[in-house]
């Protein structure tokens, strides 16, 4: 009789170990280990002896003398013996995959190029500048005569004659409408509670919207801050190496530091994007905290209702990510909303970046007045 016969899955490397298959695996661990090298190495030695994700032609010593080779880490002098380290090189490929990895997943629109959204594609002028195409350009913005001209150069007009993505050339468009936003990532210790890991997704989308940003949209700011007890700003350079402390959720602090930020900036358009997974538990008040993890604190609440008021009134929206389900903070969560006029997504991880960056996309492209 027929059926189905299930049985405990195994990856498949079938075709053989490479460098770019070991590399995919090595950036993600980077990510979880909050940037360790050595840890992320070493767990890839257990997967290898469990999984054989590597076979006698290429094997683990050849993938790490690779990695040096090529750029991705570095030996240090420490204490006690040598280590390793990340790269600059490894820093900005990790920001590339995690921008190819999360719009990878959204659809582009069939007009301007941009994700789906109630608002017309890409405006603006187009300009006489052209320059090489790049990841996010739209196809109306390719200039088709330069782009024949090097496949013809390059591949001949031969039977051999192809158009490829190096040949392509794209016109610039000049907008006058740019953007400042402040991504606010809680890293308070809940973010790893009940054996989920939720911070290695949230530094994903960090490194995705500070990469869209450099190479899409250059002239738009982006500021990146924690908020635990208290919150602070972090370089790009930073964001892989994250990790989540022993902190209640001061959100106040981070919005507080989240409008000083956008404050200084002279663009019409400014947001704030907060990924969080718990309620707010702390305030700070002088040099006390003042911390309530049971419920929701009246006088918590309050003071982060006052800071969202504050914020409409400022023309700031706060878009919130919440990743949780618990039904008295998602009241908490549309309540926060209705007073700063917001949006709230209530995300589970998969989808968190999809929703983050194609969020960014529709609200970039409002004129505040």
């Amino acid at each position: 009789m027929k059926g189905f016969r299930f049985t405990d899955f195994k990856p498949d490397m079938k075709g053989g170990a490479s460098f770019e298959k070991l590399l995919d695996i090595f950036q993600q661990l980077l990510l979880i280990f909050a940037g360790d090298v050595s840890e992320s190495l070493n767990y890839m030695n257990e997967l290898d002896r469990r999984y054989n994700i590597t076979d006698d032609t290429y094997a683990m010593a050849d993938f790490i003398q690779d990695l040096k080779d090529n750029g991705y880490i570095k030996e240090e002098e420490q204490e006690g013996g040598g280590g390793m380290s990340m790269t600059p090189k490894s820093e900005q490929s990790i920001r590339k995959r995690s921008l190819d990895e999360i719009f990878g997943k959204l659809k582009r629109s069939k007009g301007g190029g941009n994700h789906k959204s109630k608002f017309p594609g890409q405006g603006g002028e187009k300009s006489s500048d052209i320059r090489p195409f790049q990841f996010g350009d739209s196809l109306e913005q390719i200039s088709m005569t330069e782009s024949l001209k090097n496949a013809q150069v390059n591949s001949g007009l031969g039977d051999d004659f192809r158009l490829t993505e190096k040949d392509l050339e794209v016109v610039d468009t000049e907008t006058n409408l740019n953007t400042s936003t402040v991504l606010m990532i809680d890293i308070s210790h809940s973010m790893i509670l009940y054996g989920e890991d939720r911070i290695t997704p949230a530094k994903k989308v960090a490194l995705a919207m500070a990469e869209l940003i450099k190479t899409r949209y250059p002239k738009d700011n982006l500021d990146i801050l924690v908020f635990g007890n208290d919150a602070w700003t972090i370089k790009l350079k930073d964001i892989p190496y994250l990790e989540v402390g022993p902190y209640h959720t001061n959100t106040v602090a981070g919005l507080e530091l989240a409008m000083d930020l956008l404050r200084r900036r002279k663009t019409k358009n400014k947001q704030v994007f907060m990924i969080t997974d718990g309620k707010p538990t702390c305030l700070k008040e002088g040099i006390n905290y003042y911390k309530n993890a049971f419920g929701l604190d009246r006088k918590i609440v309050n003071k982060t209702l006052t800071i969202a008021a504050q914020a409409r009134r400022l023309n700031i929206p706060i878009t919130t990510f919440m990743i949780a389900s618990d039904p008295y903070l998602k009241q908490f969560v549309r309540d926060f909303t209705k007073v700063n006029n917001g949006r709230a997504y209530y995300s589970n991880l998969d989808g968190l970046g999809g929703f983050v960056l194609e969020d960014f996309e529709k609200n970039r492209r409002k004129n505040v007045r």
